[in-house]
């Protein structure tokens, strides 16, 4: 049985802190692997600037090469619609039913599960690796997700970090250094692709 961490995001780029957040997440999780799920069509935001679910794909293979914790899968981008965190761990259950799945979210994510589609049967399906925030405790997030039946919490810690891809896409539309923000591999390919540009 391998213990299995689900990241899901748009990664509209991927940046050094969702591979921080992943890290941990291995780490203090005991992971043996994390995979990353780029959406599709999220259900409740549109993507903004999208330059494409296989290109966003590509970036995160370009993030996580090298880190053989890490691994990327398009399991969401070859399902039509919106993309919907219980059928793609569905999915997944139904193709590795031996292993042990971990959803890794966001404490404000945490506080707004009971909004996605159907979070009782999440749970039941994987386990919650809920990231800690400073102004979110343990207990406020425990009490949000109160009534899901026996979900399985684990909580893990990250280096804060506030890069955040909306930086990134606008740094990109000025032409500016994207060093130190993502993976030099990632940036290589925003430059080359000339992603984000405003012309």
């Amino acid at each position: 049985m391998a213990r299995i961490g689900v990241f899901g995001g748009t990664f509209n780029p991927p940046h050094l802190g969702h591979l921080l957040c992943a890290e941990a997440a291995a780490e203090q999780l005991g992971l043996d692997r994390v995979l990353f799920v780029p959406t599709a069509v999220p259900p409740h935001k549109p993507v903004v600037d999208d330059p494409g679910g296989e290109v966003r794909a590509d970036l995160v293979e370009a993030a996580v090469a090298g880190d053989e914790r890490f691994a990327v899968s398009r399991i969401e981008l070859l399902r039509a619609g919106p993309s919907y965190t219980v059928d793609t761990l569905r999915e997944l259950r139904s193709a590795h039913p031996d292993d042990e799945l971990t959803l890794i979210i966001g404490g404000d994510m945490a506080l707004s599960f009971h909004g996605w589609r159907e979070p009782e049967s999440i749970v039941k399906l994987a386990r919650l690796g809920v990231v800690e925030r400073e102004e979110i405790d343990d207990d406020t997030i425990r009490r949000a997700l109160s009534g899901l039946g026996r979900a399985r919490i684990d909580f893990f810690s990250m280096v804060r970090c506030d890069i955040s891809s909306t930086l990134v896409r606008r740094r990109a539309a000025e032409g500016r250094s994207l060093h130190y923000l993502v993976p030099e591999a990632v940036a290589s390919q925003i430059e080359e692709r000339r992603l984000y540009r405003l012309s």
